[in-house]
């Protein structure tokens, strides 16, 4: 039987960072990747915080080469309204630029990345089974490639596994998201957009002129190619209805903004569609393991806060994992889970607050103060932890008086 130190399942951003954050400290890492790389995978427009992460784990260097598109910000389109927040004019301290990837190259560049400082990563590895206790963790694996199954002891096992959940599946952690069922329906197109008549530095999120509930993400990356997707009800995004190429290019249609940005693209990619892709969990952590990203929580892609919240799992974590393996007595819920949380509900009640239309009332009112205007710009930027900022220490209340007062301004 193969004993490690510890255990990554999946080498995704998340697993990538935490295994060099703990590399660099000295550990015996082991990443096991059920799929190959390089592969898609939406989640593209990154934010500023994220990037604090990616140096810390050594990692910017490479990222930085590649090219990839600068992003310093987020516009909003709705009808004939048009707003953008500036990532550089932030209340919170730390980066205010960011990159819009293609996963699929930026996930790889990560993934060698860990690999370059030591780290050992298998792909085609599939865990099938997990016994933990207080004293390690032993996990059955099998090969895809060759069919054969193993077993792999580790004092710890980080599930960085996204989507795959795969300790929530095996250990009975899954529970519903309190988040309605809702549907993405998305394409990577040639975009040809006109000079100037579209910022490549921010992400475009626009609204349905008539269906608030409805919003499109338009991602532009380096090389002339761009990400479109739209979101809303499952009920309306009935694939039934139309097949997946058609369903979104009728819905991108009815949004006149992007029917004339993308007039000229050239759709030829076929459309990808994911749903009921918001998720929760019973714990973040137990005997000998805890859970990263979207194998714990996953929100909605409405503020890009996927890779943010992975990352700052995968921090807080390999932190407390250093700590507990170097003999100090750690306390996963105060040192992992609780920090941890700040942001996801940070992030959840601006998610929340979009979709009932208050914080769409914020983000459209056309008179809006600069010093709020930079704190609400730092949430958008993944500063979500940051309790100095009044709208992440009490993000539902103060959201909700922010849209009052907006909603009663603009009625003057």
């Amino acid at each position: 039987m193969e004993t490690r130190e510890i255990v990554i399942i999946g080498a995704g951003p998340a697993g990538a960072v935490a295994a060099a954050l703990l590399k660099r400290k000295g550990h015996d890492v082991l990443v096991l990747e059920r799929q190959t790389f390089p592969r898609f995978s939406i989640g593209e427009s990154l934010l500023a915080h994220c990037l604090e992460f990616v140096e810390e784990a050594g990692m910017m260097p490479a990222v930085q080469a590649e090219g990839f598109q600068i992003k310093n910000g987020a516009a909003f389109a709705w009808g004939d309204r048009y707003t953008d927040f500036d990532f550089g004019d932030k209340f919170s301290p730390g980066p205010g630029a960011t990159f819009q990837v293609q996963r699929a190259r930026f996930d790889q560049i990560l993934a060698d990345e860990a690999v370059r400082q030591g780290v050992q990563v298998r792909f085609q590895q599939e865990v099938t089974a997990g016994d933990f206790t207080d004293q390690g963790a032993e996990l059955q694996v099998r090969d895809l490639a060759s069919g054969e199954s193993r077993s792999i002891r580790a004092r710890f096992v980080l599930d960085a596994s996204g989507y795959g959940r795969v300790l929530a599946r095996l250990l009975d952690l899954e529970r519903p998201s309190d988040m309605p069922p809702r549907k993405a329906v998305f394409a990577h197109v040639e975009d040809r957009t006109a000079q100037g008549e579209f910022d490549r530095s921010k992400i475009l999120i626009s609204v349905h002129p008539e269906h608030r509930g409805i919003w499109y993400w338009l991602i532009p990356f380096s090389n002339g190619r761009a990400s479109i997707g739209v979101v809303g009800d499952a009920a309306l995004l009935d694939p039934a209805a139309a097949p997946p190429d058609d369903l979104l290019r009728q819905w991108v249609d009815a949004a006149p903004n992007l029917k004339k940005l993308l007039r000229n693209a050239v759709w030829d990619t076929p459309a990808g569609i994911i749903s009921g892709y918001s998720a929760a969990v019973k714990r973040l952590h137990g005997p000998a393991f805890a859970l990263l990203g979207n194998a714990a929580e996953f929100l909605d892609p409405v503020f890009s806060s996927g890779v943010t919240i992975a990352l700052k799992s995968s921090k807080l974590a390999a932190d407390a994992l250093h700590r507990q393996l170097s003999g100090e007595k750690v306390d996963w819920d105060a040192d992992f889970a609780e920090p941890l949380m700040v942001g996801v509900e940070t992030f959840r009640a601006y998610v929340q607050g979009w979709y009932d239309g208050v914080f769409q009332d914020v983000v459209f009112y056309e008179q809006a103060q600069p010093e709020i205007k930079r704190m609400i710009s730092s949430i958008l930027a993944g500063y979500a932890w940051d309790t100095n900022n009044p709208f992440v220490a009490e993000p539902r209340r103060r959201l909700r008086m922010l849209a009052e007062l907006c909603r009663a301004c603009a009625a003057q």
